[in-house]
């Protein structure tokens, strides 16, 4: 048998020590909590997904979100991130080849000797020109259980980049609508100065023909102040809205104006599917189910140090002097060499890494588990929020139509001498108070409708982690 069998046989022999990565079962229940009873007031399918927040039909929206994942210097921070795992995986991978090194080198001194009594120097230049190969036998699977693991290191960093992006496009989101809700708030209150100056000019005139104190003049005044006051606040939250989504879209805020626009009337609520879907459609659980696989090939890496490190190694080269006979067939030099490496005391220090390495895995399928938990959580939390709001928004619009009835019943009232101003005032601070209830909820029920296509992934899905070719990795 040939040098070059035994090596084939020896690997073809080879086995990877440690246990085969299958995924442990999470929590997870038949169907979610909040689904039966009530219907999405407007579903929007993205079961095609992408662009999630295309179901919201807002041109300035879908450009904004467009440019967090080109510009967003977080998001790059994590794209780097991505590709630095990249390069140690092919750097792992790399250790399963033979390694080859070229060392030529050339020297040139002088000595002397003697004849008679005559001294002679001569000078001698010798040079090498060599080859030398080492290559690591993986017989215990040491080396593949460590390209294994950093296989799915670079999965687990190619999840978290899509979280990150799925949050960051999710905040940008919720920044949005939270402007513009300001922006309805602002239009709420310069429509409700409008009203008040009104009611000011009514009660100035009552009073000019006696028909009212001037108390009532002055409780007008400061109604109205109190609503411009209010009004010219909104600019406060929106400034720092605008700022916040300009960021997020990679600009200084300077270089971002959002123009003023309604706040949409409809909330599209995406179908949730089953609870096992989430396993496949959130980035963080794909994030941690990779980490599981990783620490379990951790485990093979530790087990592997029980067992000896083979290596082969060689030189081939030619050396002589001068230069002009480096290269002729006397001057060639060879060799050939293996080696083995076996521990045989270490004070226990195997034993100790490999039950370290077993608790590292075992804390891995804890923190999956629970951030499977935490996405149901989070799933039902929208759910929830989405149908009591949906109700609530239905009770407070009748709560407007009747407090606008108030406030025109109780100004005509007064008009004719037969209330007191205390009246209108009391009506017009309930219907201003249950306008902005109205405009908050629906301002809520949009960002929980966002909340609700975060939780649910945004879109993404476990097929879209990088696969390592050649390499069998157990898939989600």
């Amino acid at each position: 048998m040939t040098r070059f069998s035994l090596v084939a046989l020896l690997l073809l022999a080879g086995c990877a020590v440690g246990p085969d990565y299958h995924r442990p079962a999470a929590i997870a229940a038949a169907g979610f909590k909040e689904l039966p009873g009530w219907k999405p007031a407007h579903p929007a399918d993205i079961a095609d997904r992408g662009a999630w927040w295309s179901v919201f039909d807002d041109p300035e929206l879908d450009r904004l979100e467009r440019e967090v994942a080109v510009s967003n210097q977080t998001l790059k921070a994590d794209v780097a991130a991505y590709d630095e795992s990249l390069a140690l995986l092919a750097e792992a991978r790399a250790a399963l080849f033979p390694s080859l090194a070229a060392a030529p080198s050339v020297t040139r001194g002088q000595n002397g000797s003697s004849s008679g009594s005559t001294a002679i120097a001569r000078t001698r230049t010798s040079g090498t020109a060599e080859l030398t190969a080492s290559w690591e036998l993986d017989v215990w699977g040491k080396l593949r259980r460590s390209v294994e693991a950093s296989a799915a290191a670079s999965q687990i960093s190619a999840a978290d980049l899509a979280n990150a992006r799925l949050s960051l496009q999710a905040q940008l989101a919720t920044d949005y609508f939270e402007l513009h809700a300001a922006d309805a708030l602002k239009d709420l209150l310069d429509q409700t100065v409008a009203e008040y100056r009104r009611a000011l000019q009514i009660t100035t005139n009552q009073y000019n023909v006696g028909t009212a104190a001037r108390s009532d003049v002055i409780i007008a005044q400061t109604q109205l102040q109190g609503a411009i006051s209010s009004d010219i606040n909104t600019g406060l939250s929106r400034a720092q809205l605008e700022h916040a989504i300009a960021v997020l879209t990679g600009h200084a805020p300077a270089e971002l104006a959002i123009p003023p626009a309604t706040l949409a009337a409809d909330v599209p609520v995406v179908p949730a599917g089953l609870p096992s879907d989430l396993l496949e459609r959130r980035p963080d659980i794909a994030a941690a189910e990779r980490a599981m696989a990783e620490q379990n090939a951790q485990i093979g890496v530790a087990i592997a140090a029980y067992y000896p490190q083979i290596s082969l190694s060689a030189v081939y080269g030619f050396t002589g002097s001068p230069l002009s006979s480096v290269f002729n067939a006397a001057s060639r030099v060879w060799s050939l060499g293996a080696a083995a490496s076996q521990p045989l005391f270490n004070g226990g220090a195997t034993s100790a890494a490999v039950r370290a390495a077993r608790d590292v895995y075992d804390q891995a399928v804890a923190t999956y588990r629970q951030t499977v938990l935490t996405a149901f959580q989070q799933v039902e939390d929208a759910l929830s929020d989405l149908r009591i709001l949906q109700a609530q928004y239905a009770a407070q619009q009748d709560a407007v139509s009747l407090a606008q009835k108030a406030v025109d019943v109780s100004l005509n009232q007064y008009r004719a001498g037969t209330q007191a101003y205390t009246a209108v005032i009391t009506a017009q601070n309930t219907l201003l108070a249950d306008q902005q209830t109205l405009l908050s909820l629906q301002q809520q029920r949009l960002v929980a409708s966002v909340a609700l296509i975060q939780a649910l992934g945004g879109g993404w899905s476990a097929a879209e982690l990088p696969q390592t070719p050649g390499l069998t990795i157990s898939p989600l």
